[in-house]
């Protein structure tokens, strides 16, 4: 686990010390910090995904501009940052966005973040006992979160029945799909781990490998290669998108495509699929329009705190897209908690003596293995007898005698 020393600087004064690393959007803050920079984000209810990748680029601190948790609902991000050590600076305001520049050196202090002489901004340090509380308190708001979250999902079905029910609108792939099983990687909560669980399986069934922005990526670090991408291009680096997969363009529904052009300019022509909803809401829909016979999910948003983080839009996209797929969907998040399961000493112990005497009994009701018996047997009386004539007749001839029987 990560921790933070907070360090005496002579010229500034205690506190953390390092180079602001500043964005509205967290993603792409993650893929320029370094160890000990201090990041400063605008996220309002920080989310889990958020969170540990903040905490996997070791930053001196977090400087929020918004709420670290709103009360809308019980976020767990603030909590993973806070137990990782990292001071999180919560609420200092959206001037902040502002009156700090990319690569300025600031340090951060009982939460007041200085540069040079100056506080620049001011919110309040989280500690655990804080974010607890304020957990605690956001639970009281799932009720509200539940009615918003029904009434948009009716509304949602009208607006993409066509889509859910009927299927109109899937594009052609090259990908052949039919018939085979399906893996679908999210660079979501504990990606690693599932990804990691999941070898066996994929070295037996060889399923179609589905990235999801930077799911691909995920993909890639795993050892394998996708052999689809799918979404808006905005968190998928330039190795995957020329690792030879097929590339599908998540557009909106009127047909913008942020991500087109930067695909094009790598010389590729991707597919275009317009449909309302996230990326992974779409990969399920096309592995299950296309034929597949099972999908595999990694990293995907499936609970009611993972709705919520994705916000009010999404939320009704994914419930209504798993429930149209469940029937083919298993979440490798599952089977990864089904396995992490603890093995006593004794346990392995006791599993490898049943398994000697199993073997032992085994050989003795063959012949070779009787031979074996019957020649370790003799070797052990001649040691026997070497130890013995050792104590009572310790003569030159009898001290050889377990040089001859070695070799």
């Amino acid at each position: 686990m990560l921790r933070i020393r907070r360090q005496a600087v002579p010229e500034g004064g205690p506190g953390v010390v390092g180079l602001v690393r500043i964005d509205r959007r967290t993603k792409n803050l993650t893929k320029r910090l370094e160890p000990g920079d201090i990041a400063v984000i605008d996220h309002t209810d920080i989310d889990v995904v958020a969170a540990e990748s903040l905490v996997a680029k070791r930053p001196g601190a977090v400087v929020n501009a918004a709420h670290s948790i709103s009360g809308r609902y019980p976020n767990l991000g603030p909590e993973i940052i806070v137990a990782a050590g990292i001071p999180l600076i919560d609420d200092v305001g959206p001037d902040v966005m502002t009156a700090l520049q990319e690569g300025t050196p600031a340090r951060v202090h009982e939460g007041a973040v200085w540069v040079g002489d100056r506080v620049v901004a001011k919110g309040v340090e989280l500690d655990a006992e804080q974010v607890d509380a304020a957990v605690e308190s956001a639970r009281a708001g799932l009720a509200v979160q539940i009615e918003s979250f029904a009434a948009n999902t009716l509304d949602f079905l009208r607006r993409e029945r066509a889509l859910l029910l009927d299927r109109v609108g899937v594009p052609d792939i090259v990908t052949e799909v039919d018939g085979r099983q399906v893996l679908i990687v999210v660079r979501g909560h504990q990606y690693k781990e599932d990804l990691a669980i999941l070898r066996p399986y994929i070295r037996e069934y060889r399923p179609v490998l589905i990235g999801v922005d930077g799911g691909a990526d995920a993909i890639l670090d795993a050892g394998y290669h996708p052999d689809m991408i799918l979404g808006d291009m905005d968190s998928v680096s330039d190795r995957a998108l020329t690792s030879g997969a097929e590339i599908v363009v998540h557009a909106y529904r009127d047909g913008r495509a942020p991500g087109l052009a930067r695909v094009r300019a790598l010389g590729l022509e991707p597919v275009v699929f317009p449909a309302a909803g996230t990326s992974e809401d779409v990969a399920l829909l096309l592995a299950d329009d296309k034929g597949a016979e099972l999908i595999v999910v990694v990293g995907i948003h499936n609970g009611l705190v993972d709705f919520l983080d994705k916000g009010r839009a999404g939320m009704a996209s994914s419930f209504l897209t798993q429930l149209r797929v469940s029937d083919k969907v298993v979440n490798a998040k599952g089977v990864s908690r089904l396995y992490r399961q603890r093995i006593g000493t004794l346990q392995v112990v006791l599993l490898a003596v049943a398994g000697l005497a199993a073997l032992a009994v085994a050989m003795a009701v063959t012949t070779g293995g009787q031979t074996f018996y019957a020649l370790l047997g003799a070797r052990i009386d001649e040691i026997l007898s070497w130890i013995t004539g050792f104590f009572t007749d310790p003569r030159p001839e009898a001290l050889a005698s377990p040089v001859r029987w070695l070799l």
